[in-house]
């Protein structure tokens, strides 16, 4: 069946815009050169085009948004957005602060506060205590065992001294209220140990006036050269009052005889070492 021409409709010269039915209107957009003369260093230039070959791009090295402008969150559990809070720092428990009370002790001695290593003069804290009273009222006896003395061969004397130094000032203030004397135990006790000099020297001067003057009698039990001889080298820097306030005893028998025994610890050391008949009562 042969087809029969049909007539072309002739495109209409004007828009009807009162037309009762919206028709797609294709518009053709005008041919625009963009091409510049390539004498004149166009970017669009053949010679500055890169060939589809010639481009060599890693997509997986390329980073995105998400890679780069992000935050890097590598916490445990929720996110920082989750709008939770994040963990607290923990409390300062009364169990700790015990602990650290037992590490650290503040003391004021001579008017400057002063922290002591608890810690470090654990195993010498036995080098004085307290041996009860005598007379009337509180007349304090203050032991002090020098056989408890650190070894001088420690790597940390020095530090341990100075720790002990302040233990023992800042103890004697508390044992003491009214008058009061210092037994100084020196049996048992190795050269190594004997404290020196200077230690000695900063002991009295950093007494307190106090405890100077309400300090009645020191007595040396077991005294040997060494001891002899230090307090001779120190008169110089002690007062003549204290001086006379020094007695020199060789047996806890005579000892016996000056002040009550009762509540005086004598270390086993001291007892096993002097042939002492007054030490069987220990």
């Amino acid at each position: 069946m042969a087809r029969a021409d049909v007539p072309r409709v002739k495109p209409p010269n004007s828009l009807d815009l009162n037309d009762s039915h919206p028709r797609r209107i294709k518009l053709t957009a005008p041919n625009i050169n963009l091409s510049l003369d390539q004498s004149e260093g166009s970017i669009l230039s053949d010679d500055n085009l890169d060939s589809p070959d010639e481009i060599d791009i890693n997509v997986d090295e390329l980073d995105t948004p998400d890679e780069a402008d992000s935050f890097e969150y590598t916490g445990h559990g929720k996110s920082p957005n989750s709008g939770q809070e994040s963990e607290s720092i923990p409390e300062y428990t009364a169990e700790e602060e015990r602990e650290d009370n037992r590490l650290w002790r503040t003391v004021v001695i001579g008017e400057q506060e002063q922290r002591i290593d608890m810690k470090v003069i654990e195993p010498y804290k036995k080098v004085i205590s307290h041996g009860g009273y005598y007379g009337d009222g509180l007349n304090a006896i203050i032991v002090f065992a020098a056989c408890f003395l650190p070894d001088s061969s420690r790597a940390d004397y020095h530090y341990v001294m100075e720790n002990l130094f302040l233990y023992v000032i800042s103890t004697l203030e508390l044992m003491v209220a009214e008058d009061y004397m210092i037994v100084y135990l020196n049996g048992a006790t190795p050269r190594r140990k004997m404290p020196g000099l200077g230690w000695m020297k900063k002991c009295y001067q950093m007494i307190d006036r106090r405890l100077r003057k309400n300090l009645k009698s020191f007595i040396i039990v077991h005294p040997s050269w060494f001891i002899r001889t230090i307090l001779a080298v120190t008169r110089p820097f002690i007062s003549s009052k204290f001086s006379s306030k020094i007695k020199y005893v060789s047996s806890l028998s005579e000892l016996s005889g000056l002040i009550p025994m009762d509540c005086i610890h004598i270390p086993e050391s001291i007892i096993k070492e002097k042939n002492d008949p007054f030490s069987v009562f220990f």
